[in-house]
């Protein structure tokens, strides 16, 4: 039917480009995309562990988000407007293909243990709501995580439509509702004339100085940013990306910030800092909130709001970082051909299958090894660690990107882009460094193991792994005609 609408004097080629592009509508709306993302960003879950520094919270936000959020946007939106394909296609275009599959690799590897973490943080508001004590109960907690997140691949099996409702609607029921109806309570709390549990004077603003500690502060809110260049892979399902993408980026961005930093000092108006629990924080200040406002029965409605965004963060990671991975192995034989298969959906099932067997032997180890929980916290730093490669070549590839191909049309251009760039990557360079500092509880006589296994772990995960693809990759794994993403 399209084809009727093509004028008969149009070239041949064009002709069928323009009968393509009207068989297949845009799934994806820049507003969708732009909850999509936000959905892959943001979330309450951090707001309890900034909350503990009252006011300063604000300042250890913003920071962060001048030096790493602001450069990471405008940056992936300039890309992602003149080539489509995410990561991969950026660095591989600015400085070569195998380099490419790093970055689409440190992506996807990252999410090994961001997902058994999230889904950990689920089953404890679950068991808030039927029982208490089961957040401690180790079985439990893998029965879970391995139930959320099969149920999440059936889910994302059925194809990107399916996925960006869900994700989005989770989103909105999941963060932005309950994020607002935190904040809103806190502001009847204290315009009713109740003190606030912090101090919100101005000599709070700033945290105090305690040294190297404070700087790891700052820089470990630069992790809570991570990934708002995620869903690019996602630019060519848009009408029109060259100018949808940024808007897209630039709403997310906003919408990170304001669900960062309204609720936690929503939280620190209500809960004193020395009684917060990191983990269950969120619904601490709900029940605080609703017990003083006499709706004490809206304490299960708000829990389930918030694994409905946890869950749609899930979602949209497996969306993701996994089908950039498959694009480009379809494209250059990276991978088996076993891990390119595409379901009826056109998803890629194997790899997130693959990946379930990963995360259910991490639910296990979570179950059933003593003190595993120290442990599961070195894995998610090394996987952190892993994801800052990404941008660590995503920095230099714009600039390079932006020297050698000078005129390859671009929807949006980046001001002073090799200033911004700079400025991300040193702040991206700044947290892998930090991200080598152990923490208080492994003491001093356990640093250099500490720093051993984190060093081994990044060269494991980041380097060893993607180079064993690269090096016994096939001929015979390519795929002619692969998505072109």
């Amino acid at each position: 039917m399209a084809s009727m609408d093509v004028p008969a004097d149009m070239p041949k080629k064009q002709a069928a480009e323009t009968a393509a592009r009207a068989a297949a509508p845009p799934r994806l709306t820049w507003m969708t995309l732009a909850l999509m993302t936000t959905a892959s960003v943001a979330s309450l879950r951090a707001a309890p562990t900034m909350a503990v520094y009252g006011l300063a919270c604000v300042f250890l936000y913003l920071v962060p988000a001048i030096v790493f959020l602001l450069p990471t946007a405008l940056v992936s939106a300039e890309l992602a407007s003149g080539w489509s394909g995410g990561v991969y296609k950026w660095v591989s275009e600015g400085l070569s293909k195998p380099l490419g599959f790093l970055a689409v690799w440190c992506q996807f590897a990252m999410t090994i243990f961001y997902y058994p973490s999230l889904l950990a943080f689920v089953a404890s508001t679950i068991s808030y709501i039927i029982n208490p004590a089961l957040a401690s109960n180790g079985l439990y907690t893998a029965i879970v995580i391995m139930v959320l997140y099969w149920t999440g691949v059936w889910v994302s099996s059925q194809g990107t439509k399916a996925l960006a409702g869900l994700s989005s609607w989770g989103l909105v029921i999941g963060t932005l509702v309950p994020g607002t109806l935190l904040v809103v309570l806190g502001m009847i709390f204290l315009a009713q004339g109740n003190p606030s549990a912090a101090p919100m004077t101005a000599s709070h603003l700033l945290p105090e100085w305690t040294g190297l500690a404070s700087l790891v502060l700052i820089v470990n809110n630069f992790l809570s940013y991570s990934g708002m260049e995620m869903n690019a892979v996602h630019v060519s399902s848009l009408k029109n990306p060259a100018k949808e993408y940024p808007k897209s980026m630039f709403l997310a961005m906003g919408l990170v910030l304001l669900i960062f930093i309204l609720p936690a000092l929503a939280i620190s108006w209500v809960v004193p800092s020395g009684q917060l629990s990191l983990t269950a924080g969120v619904m601490q200040a709900f029940d605080a909130f609703f017990a003083y406002f006499h709706i004490g029965w809206m304490t299960p409605i708000a829990a389930v709001m918030l694994i409905s965004a946890s869950l749609a963060g899930m979602l949209t990671w497996l969306a993701g970082p996994s089908k950039g991975l498959l694009e480009i192995s379809r494209q250059e034989g990276y991978l088996p051909p076993y891990l390119q298969q595409l379901n009826k959906h056109g998803i890629q099932q194997n790899i997130l299958v693959t990946q379930g067997i990963v995360t259910t032997l991490i639910a296990l180890m979570y179950a059933f090894i003593p003190g595993v929980s120290s442990v599961y916290w070195i894995f998610s730093t090394i996987t952190t660690q892993v994801y800052l490669i990404v941008y660590l070549l995503m920095f230099v590839a714009a600039i390079r990107l932006r020297k050698n191909q000078p005129d390859h049309p671009r929807g949006y251009r980046v001001p002073a882009l090799t200033l911004v760039c700079v400025v991300g990557w040193l702040a991206s360079a700044a947290a892998l460094v930090i991200g080598f500092v152990p923490p208080s509880q492994f003491g001093s006589s356990s640093t250099g193991a500490y720093i051993a296994i984190v060093g081994g772990g990044l060269l494991l995960l980041g380097f060893l792994i993607p180079w064993l693809f690269l090096k016994l990759r096939k001929p015979s794994w390519r795929t002619t005609g692969g998505e072109s993403g």
